[in-house]
């Protein structure tokens, strides 16, 4: 079942030498129950920008993104109830307690008590937080604050989680324990979208991958799909491969001038006009 439909997707921002700079030209791509789908690129390439439009930060330019088959533009209140979102600098509040913080989460999406209660208890005891569930946001290792975040992304167990390079800056043991968890999700049939710079999560997580690159996606497929069709096994490889690839392709397709046509006075006067 796809839970993630983007079709067409642009967003555009004013700039003032260019006139418009397209940060995401023509986006498609689908996500379905039980898979972790990899949003790979560079810096700069648009997978934020994407991820914050599938989150409803950010409203599309043009195109189709449905969540959950909600539209992410006229129906985000169903869909900032169907996806949960971590990232690396998720915030967590200094005085609050692991415990009161994901309480809190929960009652914003207006959990009863009935339900929240036994919800939360058992979330610390999946990721192991029990032994700091009284523990402030000021006092937590970086591991406890990434596992609180990841708490409150599922409290309102959402279909689709959103994983916004949340390992960057976590030791290996602490990013250990996060690909578990994700691994964990998806076995229990969660829709994973997961943005990441590092290529042994991609290799370890990915079911099927979307590379990114100057706002367009330039391939898509699962890493076997992928290895076979550039004949490339080792995915790092592949993967700036296609980036050289496009750029080459992009320098020998320079873009228009943008000169405009010809009005009829000026085409007489140089003698190009009809005859």
């Amino acid at each position: 079942m796809d839970l993630v439909q983007v079709q067409n997707l642009c967003k555009s921002y004013p700039d003032a030498v260019q006139g418009e700079f397209r940060a995401l030209d023509n986006v498609s791509f689908v996500a379905k129950a039980g898979e972790v789908f990899g949003l790979l690129g560079p810096n700069g390439a648009g997978k934020t920008t994407a991820l914050r439009i599938l989150a409803t930060i950010l409203k599309p330019t043009s195109g189709s993104v449905r969540v959950f088959n909600f539209d992410v533009s006229s129906q985000a209140d169903y869909v900032r109830h169907s996806i949960g979102f971590v990232s690396n600098n998720t915030a967590i509040y200094d005085r609050m307690s692991a415990w009161e913080m994901v309480e809190y989460f929960g009652r914003l999406y207006a959990l009863p008590d009935d339900h929240l209660y036994p919800r939360m208890e058992k979330i610390f005891r999946r990721l192991q937080m029990d032994d700091f569930k009284e523990c402030p946001g000021a006092k937590m290792s970086t591991g406890m604050k990434q596992k609180t975040s990841i708490a409150r992304a599922l409290i309102h167990d959402p279909p689709v989680l959103i994983f916004d390079e949340a390992s960057l800056g976590l030791d290996v043991m602490v990013a250990r324990a996060l690909q578990s968890i994700v691994l964990d999700l998806r076995d229990q049939g969660k829709c994973i979208i997961y943005s990441t710079h590092i290529m042994r999560e991609v290799e370890r997580l990915c079911d099927r991958v979307a590379i990114v690159y100057k706002g367009k996606v330039i391939d898509s497929g699962s890493l076997d799909d992928l290895a076979e069709r550039h004949n490339q096994e080792d995915f790092e490889e592949l993967f700036f491969q296609l980036l050289m690839l496009d750029d080459e392709d992009r320098e020998e397709k320079p873009p228009a001038l943008g000169i405009p046509p010809l009005n009829g006075a000026v085409a007489a006067a140089m003698g190009v006009g009809p005859q």
